[in-house]
Formats: C-alpha cells, structure tokens, sequence
C-alpha cells in the first residue's frame, strides 16, 4: 500500500471523529440558534417600534459587513481583556450564531415581505389575530420562499465550521492541522479534510433538492386551495 493512503487511511477515523464530535454539532447548533436570532430580527425590522428596528439595523450592518473570523477573534481573544472569557466551542458557537442570525433574517425578512398583503388581509377576516395570522398563514408561505437560500446558508455553514480552527477548536480541520504537524504531508492531509467537507456538502445538496421538492408539492396545494 503506498505510504499516502496508509496516512489517509489511518488519519479518517481521528478526522471523522472530531467531525461528529465537534463540526457537526457546531453546525447543527449554531444554525437552529441563529436561524432562530435571524427570525426575530426580521420581525423587529418589519413590525417593532422604530427603535428597535435601529438596533436590529446596527447588528444586521455590523455582522454582515466585518468578516466572520475576525468576529470569532474578538469573541475570544479580544473578550478577554473586559473580563469576559469563553471557552473555545461557546465562543465559536456564538460567533457563528451571531453570523447566521444576521444573514438568515434578511432571507427571512424579504421571505416574510414576498407574502401578499391580502394574505393579512384574509386572516384578519376570518377573525384571526396578529400573531395567529403570521403564526398560522404567513410564516408556513415565507418558508416555502425562504427553504432554498436558508438550505444554502446551512450548506455554507457547514464549511465555515473550519475557521474555528483558529479559535483551537478541534473540529474537522484543526484536527488535520495537527496531524500535518507529526505527519509532515500537509497536501495529503487537507485533501482528504477537503474530500470530507465536499462529501457532506453534496449529502447536504441533495437533500436540499429533496426538500425542495417537497416545498414545491406543497405550495402548489395551497394555491390549488386558493
């Protein structure tokens, strides 16, 4: 056996390891979080009072204009020196929270704004209040419109996962880093770190089409309802 795919083969179980114990959970989390952050955004930008749609305009212009690993130094290297210190994993956990949640509420604040106004105007028709209109009518329709980039942002998620390398981490591809440093063959070693990110990507890919799919079969039995 060539002395390459020796190190490939011992290497995959330390790499699929630090991917189930540490990149997926990352992702997993910091994606439900964030959506959840980027869900509230959005409606404060459409519908709270109009200091609060400041706030939410400042945190949207801050996150999505400065680059997400510097947000993850300042987390943790720079929180530090006011007395606030996090451990690696909630540090890269709220970095990346904070970073989807500003991008996934303009997704979701352009999905929730496609819906027609005689949408609303139907609920409240029928005697439905705020909350159950958006809650009932609204969000079920902004979600079949927002499926697609969201399912992007989570793919994209995925890979942006390895810049918390750089916080010490040790998910997917810091773990690579340090076999580099023992192994001395950094070519075969990221490969095969960039063959496992391309493996969950394109499992993530087609589930998306599958899910779109579904999205789509639904929304042509509401309109064929309406």
């Amino acid at each position: 056996m060539p002395p390459w795919l020796q190190l490939m083969l011992d290497s995959l179980v330390p790499l699929l390891w630090a991917g189930l114990i540490f990149t997926i959970p990352l992702t997993l989390m910091s994606f439900v979080l964030g959506l959840s952050l980027g869900l509230l955004t959005a409606i404060t930008r459409l519908f709270a009072p109009k200091p609060l749609v400041m706030i939410a305009r400042f945190y949207v212009w801050i996150i999505r204009g400065t680059p997400l690993l510097v947000q993850l130094f300042v987390i943790f290297y720079g929180l530090p020196s006011m007395g606030i210190l996090l451990d690696a994993f909630p540090a890269a956990l709220i970095g990346f929270t904070l970073n989807v949640g500003a991008y996934s509420s303009e997704i979701v604040r352009a999905a929730i704004q496609s819906v027609p106004r005689g949408q609303w105007e139907a609920a409240y028709s029928i005697g439905m209040s705020w909350s159950q209109a958006m809650r009932r009518t609204i969000l079920p329709q902004a979600t079949r419109v927002s499926v697609p980039p969201l399912s992007n942002t989570f793919i994209s998620l995925v890979k942006d996962t390895s810049l918390a390398a750089a916080i010490t981490v040790p998910e997917l591809f810091q773990t690579a880093q340090r076999i580099v440093a023992t192994s001395y063959e950094p070519l075969i070693l990221y490969i095969e770190a960039a063959i496992l990110y391309l493996a969950m990507s394109s499992v993530l890919s087609a589930l998306q089409v599958r899910l779109e799919a579904r999205f789509a079969r639904y929304g042509g039995f509401l309109e064929a309802r309406t």
